[in-house]
This record gives C-alpha cells, structure tokens and sequence, in this order.
C-alpha cells in the first residue's frame, strides 16, 4: 500500500486483511516486518496495515521530525476509515502525536509502552556517549549505550543487542533509534495535551518491562480520559516477537470493544 504525504514522499505500508482497520506503528530498530506475527493472527478479521515508519525509512534523509512522521501516518490513515492505532514503544508516542494532529481520523488506539517524556528528558545527555561510539563508526557500542543507558536494559542484555549492529543492515538503524529519541525529546512532557484526547485507548505493559516504561504509562492512564490498563505478565518490550498470540488477543478484543 502506497499514500502520498503531505511533503509528497510516498508512505509504504503492507496492507492485508478485511474488516475494521488496524495501523501498526512498530517500534525501534525495526521496520513494517516487525509486527507480522500479531497482523497474521488478526487479518482473518481485520484490515491490518503496518506502516514503514518514515524515521526507519534509510531511503529517506534524515533527521525525521515527529511533524514528518505524523504527515506519514496521517496519509495512510486518509486511505482508511478511522483505524485503530496500534503503536509500540516510539510507535505509539508517534500514535499519540497522529491522534492530536487530527482524532477525527482515527478510532481510538492500542499503545504498547510508549516511552513518553514525563519529567527529564528520555535520553538527553545519556545519548552522548552513543553519539561518540557513532562518530568513532562503532555502531555496535552506540546500540550498547541506547540500550543501556536509556531503554535501561540490564548491561549483559544490552551488550548482546549491541553485538548485532555490526551488519549494515542495523547499522542504519541505530542512527535512526538515536534520531528517534532525539525526536521524542523534542516534544517534551506532552501530557497537558494527551489529556485532551478523548478516544479509546488500551495501555499495554509488560511486568518484566524496565521500570521506568511502567512509570510512563501510570502518567498516561492518569490523564487520558478513556484509557484503561492491560498487564502482560512474564513478558517485557519485545512481546510482539515473544507472544505475539496474547498481543493480538488483546487487540481483537479492544476491537470488539468498540463495536459495542
């Protein structure tokens, strides 16, 4: 699937199914092959599209603003009847930002442990470092930082991440999941704003998340007027890789929801 955005760079999106429509927007370091093992379980229901978010675009210049990746969005959405954001990590900052835009176009959203800013900046000076690995072309310890020292991974965990950014297919992403926090810090505490916001929201977390993402999402459900709160246990940030079954489970019945 094909849109032309606002600034005439065409959005890419695979789109399948039939049924009320679902736009995910994926997360860091990936692209719109990261959430097929969810889209696959719900397109014998629903129309799901998963866009290639324009900031993991390589083909497209960088930086990528919030701006730019909400216009991405907002031209796929035109070619839908108010689909169900689902956004994970980044992405759903990114369906936040799409609702405030214009709510009109969209039906309400599942958000997967958004990583919002709510007091300092998400990463500010701790990217730093990452920044330097990146200049000294060590993409690899770039990832190790991020992930470390703003995603807040545990240090083995993080340095096994780390050690596949060695292949040039990751090592575009890294300076896009750099950018990408660059872009959410950016925006700042936007909670003023969230809480205008008045559509159906799912708030999805993961027990064995880092802290601080739990902590994002409690400032979201205390604003958000119709929001409500899902835990997963056992999983943490990557569910739509480790149990993909309970995310589009849980998807299928917000959907349901709303047709009621």
């Amino acid at each position: 699937m094909r849109a032309t955005a606002i600034d005439r760079t065409m959005a890419e999106a695979v789109d399948e199914g039939l049924g009320a429509p679902i736009l995910v927007l994926h997360g860091g370091m990936a692209d719109s092959m990261a959430w097929h093992a969810v889209t696959d379980r719900l397109r014998d229901r629903f129309r799901t599209v998963r866009l290639h978010r324009r900031q993991y675009r390589t083909d497209l210049p960088r930086p990528v603003t919030m701006a730019d990746e909400v216009d991405h969005v907002a031209a796929i959405a035109a070619e839908l009847d108010r689909p169900v954001l689902v956004g994970h990590s980044s992405g759903a900052v990114l369906a936040l930002e799409a609702m405030l835009a214009d709510p009109a176009c969209y039906g309400g959203a599942v958000l997967y442990e958004p990583p919002v800013v709510i007091g300092e900046p998400l990463g500010g000076d701790r990217l730093l470092p990452a920044r330097a690995a990146l200049a000294d072309g060590k993409p690899g310890k770039a990832l190790t930082v991020f992930l470390r020292d703003v995603v807040r991974m545990s240090p083995a965990a993080a340095a096994a991440a780390g050690l596949v950014a060695g292949h040039r297919r990751y090592r575009d992403r890294v300076v896009r999941q750099l950018d990408d926090s660059d872009a959410i810090d950016a925006l700042g505490n936007r909670l003023d704003e969230y809480a205008k916001l008045d559509l159906p929201m799912l708030l999805i977390g993961g027990d064995r998340s880092p802290r601080h993402l739990g902590e994002r999402l409690d400032a979201l459900e205390r604003v958000l007027p119709r929001a409500r709160r899902m835990l997963m246990h056992g999983q943490g940030h990557n569910a739509e890789r480790r149990a993909p079954g309970r995310l589009a489970a849980a998807i299928a019945g917000f959907m349901e929801e709303l047709d009621h």
